[in-house]
């Protein structure tokens, strides 16, 4: 208990604010993280990326084959960042932003947005 209050003493209110929970510390910076999500978010080409719909791992060989690439991205650290963007894996077998669905019309598909999501999520 000495310890925390020395550290108060010394830092002040910061001392008592949540820190770096253990672990490795992140590795990517946002730029890093926006190249995850825009490769996410584009349709697979099924003769480049050898897939019809993405997943951790054809994801992972997307981004390290990239010239603009991350050589040694985790599909642990992908798993990470799109989770973090509010995207979730589906049964489908496809990554969907949390609170949209692709529903079929008689004028062809659209995506439906929850306005609830956020409210669900938090």
């Amino acid at each position: 208990m000495a310890h925390l209050v020395a550290r108060f003493n010394q830092e002040g209110l910061q001392a008592v604010l949540p820190g770096h929970g253990g672990g490795q510390p992140k590795r990517y910076a946002q730029v890093q993280q926006q190249r995850i999500l825009e490769t996410v978010r584009r349709p697979p080409d099924r003769d480049a990326d050898r897939t019809g719909s993405w997943s951790l791992t054809t994801l992972q060989r997307a981004l390290r084959q990239g010239s603009d690439g991350l050589p040694t991205v985790s599909t642990y650290t992908i798993w990470g960042v799109l989770h973090e963007a509010g995207y979730t894996w589906q049964k489908d077998r496809s990554w969907c932003a949390t609170g949209t669905a692709i529903r079929k019309r008689k004028s062809g598909t659209v995506v439906v947005t929850d306005p609830d999501a956020m409210a669900q999520t938090t």
